[in-house]
């Protein structure tokens, strides 16, 4: 079994990249090529194999390398994980950062691990997704009228991001929030540290925002102006993780209720 990323190119399912897809090695190589990708698609080949983060570069390598005993038969993604989904969707969908033998394994966000098959039975249950679950890139899973995308790309160790890291990213969701904005009716986010590192990039997409910063938590709402002039609803989630599920903070009828909202606002 051969360990370590998985090179452009090389037929694993879904992979957006070609060995000629230029690679930002810097935060400034990011912010020239997220601005200048012509289409989704060119996006997010451009965002799968971004190095401008060493410390995350190294991390997900070696969690790629090295790979967990249950998963050890299996070869890992190891590289940034870009959007996927609808290419344009009423919904848009935003996480924190894939977790390291989750998304950084299966090469797509929540896939593959317990968040996303809570996630994912969520998004069954509201008609947003095609499966009631997803354990890897290929296994005919298909969001509908949705789309996922991460804050931050690549796994980060002990699923923390630095604040340098965040906002060397966020010019990949910000060239990718503009391509979408013209369908989109709502956003759900995630958990806190997604909730905050989106207003900036909102801001940067031209999205209008309220004067004040509304506090993250599960059901909250706030009601933006995307780019076009139509209004978009920001919606707060508490996040899947085993942490919250397990002791009951976030159940599938809380979740549910959430994603029929996003579902269904100006329907």
């Amino acid at each position: 079994m051969v360990a370590g990323p998985v090179a452009p190119g090389t037929g694993w399912p879904g992979d957006p990249a070609t060995a000629a897809t230029p690679v930002a090695d810097s935060a400034e190589q990011v912010r020239e090529l997220a601005s200048g990708a012509a289409s989704l698609p060119e996006l997010t080949a451009r965002q799968s194999v971004c190095r401008a983060c060493p410390r995350l570069v190294a991390w997900r390598e070696e969690v790629a390398a090295v790979r967990r005993k249950s998963f050890a038969a299996e070869r890992y993604w190891g590289r940034p994980i870009a959007g996927w989904g609808d290419p344009a969707p009423s919904v848009l969908i935003v996480g924190l950062a894939p977790a390291a033998h989750g998304g950084n394994r299966t090469g797509r966000i929540f896939t593959g691990d317990r968040s996303g098959d809570f996630l994912f039975a969520s998004l069954y249950r509201c008609g947003l997704a095609v499966q009631p679950g997803s354990v890897r890139a290929g296994d005919g899973q298909r969001l509908i009228g949705a789309r996922m995308v991460a804050a931050v790309k690549c796994a980060p160790p002990e699923n923390k991001p630095t604040p340098g890291e965040r906002d060397t990213c966020a010019p990949w969701l910000e060239a990718e929030l503009r391509m979408v904005a013209g369908s989109l009716r709502s956003i759900v986010v995630l958990g806190g540290f997604a909730w905050q590192a989106l207003w900036p990039v909102l801001a940067g997409a031209s999205f209008t925002l309220p004067r004040r910063r509304p506090a993250f938590g599960h059901g909250a709402e706030v009601e933006l102006t995307g780019p076009g002039g139509t209004p978009v609803l920001l919606i707060g989630c508490y996040h899947p993780s085993q942490q919250n599920t397990f002791t009951g903070r976030v159940t599938g009828e809380m979740t549910d209720a959430v994603f029929t909202r996003a579902r269904d606002y100006r329907g």
